[in-house]
């Protein structure tokens, strides 16, 4: 089933339990606005508390992913920060974090450009699907702006230093092929394909028990704070130790138990 709700910035379209969520700003190449970021966080929140969506995908409509920010925020919050108003430069930040922090499983459909800004909107995803016209473009030193909203720390997580370095500070913009092949994207696929193959990964999300995503997302967040075999098995006792005594397992175990006795038969 689909249902598509049109709002200022952003277009939600819901696809049996995945949300598929449209930047929608394409005159200006879906720049993150305050307009976007408010819509984003509100979504989010209303996602979240709905038991119909287990995942939720993010494209740009028009040629462009998301141009990175409004210039004219920026040089707002550098004068408010000038003038001690500390929350300017996050508030920002607001829309690709509530994505980021959300504990429902989201895929990022690039379709053109992700510069800035933008790039972390990406970077916020748990999974990225790359079409073939692609572009990822940190930008930051080209404005004279240090990265911002966690992008070093999510570049060099999702990659490793050199590719991190290569894009920041040595301007190298990947495309793709290029972004599959460096470990920023899980894959790149025909720009035709891009939203059908996000929406099939998410669907496979979706069709797990929402909780126990939203408690395995977290787990694998927090094994970077973990350094050795011992405490990565005590990180995960407690929530196998729940998942045992939910219905979900006791019915999937015993359904693929009668499939085995049955075809032995």
């Amino acid at each position: 089933m689909r249902k598509t709700i049109g709002m200022g910035y952003l277009k939600l379209e819901h696809r049996d339990r995945v949300a598929l969520l449209t930047l929608n700003d394409p005159e200006r190449r879906n720049v993150v606005s305050n307009e976007l970021n408010e819509e984003l966080v509100a979504t989010f929140d209303e996602l979240e508390k709905s038991e119909d969506t287990g995942a939720v995908v993010i494209t740009g409509s028009g040629r462009a992913f998301c141009a990175g920010a409004v210039l004219d925020d920026l040089l707002d919050a550098g004068e408010m920060q000038k003038q001690g108003d500390e929350a300017s430069l996050p508030h920002i930040y607001r829309g690709f974090l509530r994505i980021a922090h959300s504990s429902l499983p989201t895929v990022a459909a690039v379709n053109g450009a992700a510069v800035g800004a933008g790039m972390n909107m990406v970077l916020a995803c748990d999974l990225v699907i790359a079409g073939t016209s692609a572009r990822f473009d940190t930008r930051f030193l080209n404005i004279g702006l240090h990265p911002g909203g966690g992008h070093t720390w999510r570049l060099r997580n999702i990659t490793e230093l050199q590719t991190a370095k290569a894009m920041v500070i040595f301007n190298q913009i990947l495309d793709g092929e290029s972004a599959a092949k460096r470990g920023l994207a899980w894959e790149c696929v025909s720009d035709a394909e891009l939203l059908e193959a996000a929406v099939g990964y998410a669907t496979e999300a979706a069709s797990h028990p929402s909780e126990l995503v939203a408690i395995t997302k977290n787990t694998l967040h927090e094994t970077s704070k973990t350094f050795d075999s011992i405490s990565s098995v005590e990180l995960e006792v407690g929530p196998q130790k729940w998942s045992m005594q939910q219905s979900a397992f006791t019915d999937i175990v015993k359904g693929l138990k009668e499939k085995i006795t049955s075809e032995k038969k």
